[in-house]
């Protein structure tokens, strides 16, 4: 099995990722993460990924807590294991039902006419992903078309052919590698060439001291008082504002009216505040440049560039508001001829060998998925993570702020946890001890409880999730 290191312990985890952000070591002792066994079926340490980068952003908004109180006694955080792992799992209700959150074509095909030619996934949960691939397969639009089409249409082609050809697109596909095919491609060693977060002062932005908070009050969360300006649509960067509300963030989410969402909204839009406002339009740009001046914290998991070309790029945004930690969420990286691809969990995985591998230790010949989302969610509580370091190091050094993080880099971690021997037998725990009840926008929403125990400020969300563009784009 290649990458069979024996998986590392979440404890040991959460340290090294604590030691890289260069936050105090006295309060590791502070962090209890107990168990190390499998809880999915994954030969890969997925439980020890949602239970370290849990632990390590939960760790860090107890130590801005100590830090805003000016010392004295730390809390201490719990994160229980299968908690952690059933978090990652996009687990809710809406009304008692379970959404569909995925589109019927929406998987992995062969290619090739005996599909000999590899395998590739195809993302289709957006209509306009769906069509733009029907379309350069020959077939027509629509949500008619069946799987058994896609099969005889994907036997003339191979299947980095069709990746290629739909990204040229701009569409989201991609081809099955291997570990070995990945880290041997421009892109993986672009990526293997980063570090997991990059945490860096803003060169060239406007000096500033220390950002003066509010003050905390007695018993308050530790991020109370902070705003957090989301930008956000697909799990990974929902997840991690919904994390930082949950330690006491006011979170602002801002979608534009003309771009689709996913049923998952409903689930990581707890906590936060959610209005309008269209980047394509001035009237647009100077709402969200207004938000951004009130703001501590500015979310973005658009292409790399792309903000910068509308005016909200770091030192753009350093400028707006000096002192501003600003977190940059991408595919495959902001270095590297993929750059500047779409991608999702699903297809990071298919890209980087993750299926492959599964399907190796496995037994199987066709590509196996992760038993959950684990790029998005891990990525998700690293951003809390890196944002909550960045916010102690402006309060430490002063500056303006930029966090970094890449689904493939949290990719290349996730192999660095090691294998977990016999992983794939382990039989998933029940949800049922974990859930609750909430009203929400979208209806009476069943879902997970934050998985992170804090000693003196537990963690919970104030506001209900509600549609899009509810509230006002102001603070």
């Amino acid at each position: 099995m290649a990458d069979a290191a024996p998986a590392l312990l979440p404890g040991a985890a959460l340290a090294a990722l604590w030691h890289a952000a260069g936050l105090p070591a006295e309060a590791l002792p502070c962090a209890a993460l107990p168990g190390s066994e499998p809880v999915l079926p994954s030969s890969f340490a997925v439980a020890t990924a949602a239970q370290a980068s849990l632990g390590a952003a939960g760790l860090a908004a107890a130590e801005l807590w100590h830090l805003r109180r000016g010392g004295g006694e730390r809390q201490r955080i719990e994160v229980d294991r299968r908690h952690a792992a059933l978090d990652s799992c996009a687990y809710f209700l809406v009304d008692g039902r379970q959404p569909e959150l995925w589109d019927p074509l929406s998987g992995l095909y062969p290619c090739g006419p005996a599909g000999e030619s590899g395998w590739v996934r195809i993302h289709a949960n957006f209509a306009h992903h769906r069509d733009g691939a029907l379309r350069l397969l020959g077939l027509p639009a629509g949500p008619a078309v069946e799987r058994a089409e896609v099969l005889v249409a994907l036997r003339e082609w191979d299947a980095e052919g069709f990746e290629a050809a739909a990204a040229e697109a701009g569409l989201v596909v991609a081809a099955a590698r291997s570990f070995e095919q990945w880290d041997a491609h421009l892109q993986g060693q672009a990526v293997a060439a980063q570090p997991l977060l990059r945490i860096e002062r803003i060169a060239g932005a406007p000096p500033a001291d220390p950002r003066r908070w509010p003050a905390l009050p007695e018993g308050a969360r530790p991020l109370h008082g902070l705003r957090v300006l989301d930008l956000t649509r697909i799990l990974a960067g929902p997840v991690a504002s919904r994390t930082l509300a949950a330690y006491g963030a006011d979170v602002l989410l801002v979608n534009a009216p003309h771009l689709p969402n996913i049923a998952a909204i409903a689930d990581t839009s707890r906590g936060k505040r959610s209005a309008h406002a269209d980047l394509r339009t001035e009237a647009g740009r100077e709402a969200v440049r207004a938000l951004v001046e009130a703001s501590h914290v500015f979310v973005q998991g658009y292409r790399p560039g792309a903000l910068e070309a509308l005016g909200f790029g770091p030192q753009a945004l350093a400028q707006m508001r000096p002192g501003i930690v600003a977190v940059s969420l991408s595919a495959y990286g902001a270095e590297g001829p993929w750059a500047g691809r779409r991608g999702f969990d699903s297809l990071v995985q298919t890209a980087t060998g993750f299926n492959l591998a599964e399907a190796l230790a496995a037994g199987e010949h066709r590509p196996r998925a992760l038993p959950m989302q684990i790029l998005d969610y891990a990525a998700g509580y690293l951003l809390a993570f890196g944002t909550q370091a960045a916010l102690w190091r402006q309060q430490q050094e002063g500056g303006s702020w930029h966090v970094q993080l890449s689904l493939a880099g949290v990719g290349r971690w996730l192999r660095g946890l090691g294998r977990v021997a016999g992983g794939l037998a382990a039989a998933a725990p029940p949800f049922e001890p974990y859930l609750q009840q909430e009203a929400s926008g979208f209806g009476e929403l069943t879902v997970l409880r934050h998985p992170v125990a804090f000693s003196a400020t537990p963690a919970g969300w104030d506001r209900p999730a509600m549609p899009p563009g509810t509230h006002s784009p102001s603070w």
